[in-house]
């Protein structure tokens, strides 16, 4: 399989390298992490400048390569990240972009694009956890809305969020699997209560919500009732398959900084060190070759990114978590200063074994989808 790009994608990864290095400089200073009204704004501002620069769709409705390239150059550049923007770019846009209807299309993901409307991901709860077929929000129809009752954890960007991508079980007396929808639920509606919550970082990236007769329309609905599960089966294959690539790049960077340190301080006389950021310069490498494959595999096909994501999503969460481990060794007791770079990283590296599906679902998925083993019990 090959995978260089073609010269029509190495045109535009040089004409996005001119404009990022031009517009680059100009960007307002960085909001404080804790004004979340601020960081919205500053995050769809970004998000304006793509659109008007041609750049706003790149993430649903370009070439799975070229959508790579945008990652791998704004990330390189420092550019800013999608921020407030994750779920309606990387999840809610490109799964209604495949699943929505016209009428869907035309109404969600204009607005999403010229950094209008934030959207927030309703998907885990209390007791059900990165199992999502034991969720037990329920929803009855009545008429043309859904009445919601229930509570969600973890909702990336709830505080600040005009929409959220939501599970909701419409068939109780189904199977697990069966039974849920997924919904375009709007955040103003009366009956939804969210609670922030504070990481172990000190900011506030996720919250509590909480649905008490909480009236949906039915217009909102992506996909057939009772076909939410096969529904989020896309979002997640979006989540696990490209959302990451920029971050890839970011871990390699971070990798060289490290090496630099570690010449500065006096750390690289430590043979097992430099034996083990040469393991992981070896594992990122790797795992942006893998990158490659599942993008050209999207692309070969033409479907949305596969079971692949899985295998990238399980091998980048323990090789980010070793990465930020290795800077606490070049750091030594300078680590434990919040101040010093990477410390909030090794602390937010430890949600990545269960954000975006745990490791043990991860295993799951490779077991049965790829190697063909029987379900566990």
């Amino acid at each position: 399989m090959d995978l260089s790009c073609t010269p029509e994608e190495e045109e535009f990864r040089a004409r996005l390298r001119e404009w990022l290095a031009k517009v680059l400089p100009t960007l307002p200073a960085t909001p404080s992490p804790a004004d979340w009204p601020a960081r919205r704004a500053y995050d769809l501002g970004w998000q304006r400048m793509l659109y008007d620069a041609g750049y706003g769709d790149v993430h649903w409705d370009v070439s799975p390569t070229v959508r790579m390239v945008f990652l791998e150059e704004t990330e390189k550049a420092g550019a800013p990240y999608v921020g407030a923007n994750f779920v309606g770019l990387l999840h809610a846009g490109p799964t209604i972009a495949a699943e929505g209807t016209d009428e869907q299309r035309e109404r969600w993901l204009p607005p999403i694009l010229r950094g209008e409307e934030v959207w927030c991901q309703g998907f885990s709860e209390p007791d059900a956890g990165s199992d999502l077929a034991a969720l037990r929000t329920r929803a009855r129809r009545e008429g043309d809305v859904y009445v919601v009752n229930g509570s969600k954890i973890w909702t990336s960007h709830a505080e600040v969020a005009d929409w959220c991508e939501l599970l909701v079980r419409t068939d109780p007396e189904a199977p697990r699997h069966r039974g849920i929808t997924w919904l375009a639920m709007p955040m103003d509606a009366p009956g939804i209560t969210v609670r922030p919550l504070k990481t172990l970082a000190g900011s506030y990236e996720f919250a509590e919500v909480f649905l008490d007769e909480v009236p949906v329309p039915v217009a909102g609905r992506v996909g057939a009732e009772n076909d939410g599960w096969r529904v989020t089966m896309v979002t997640l294959s979006f989540e696990r398959g490209t959302a990451f690539v920029g971050e890839v790049v970011a871990c390699r960077r971070v990798l060289g900084e490290l090496a630099a340190e570690a010449r500065r301080n006096g750390r690289w006389d430590d043979p097992a060190l430099r034996r083990r950021l040469g393991r992981l310069n070896a594992e990122f490498r790797a795992l942006w070759r893998l990158t490659q494959w599942n993008v050209s595999e999207a692309e070969r096909t033409g479907t949305v990114p596969g079971v692949g994501g899985s295998v990238f999503k399980l091998t980048y969460s323990h090789a980010r978590q070793e990465l930020y481990d290795a800077a606490a060794d070049v750091l030594g007791p300078d680590s434990l200063d919040l101040d010093r770079p990477w410390s909030l990283d090794r602390l937010s590296s430890l949600s990545y074994t269960i954000a975006a599906g745990t490791s043990q679902i991860q295993h799951n998925i490779v077991a049965e989808r790829i190697l063909g083993l029987p379900k566990g019990r």
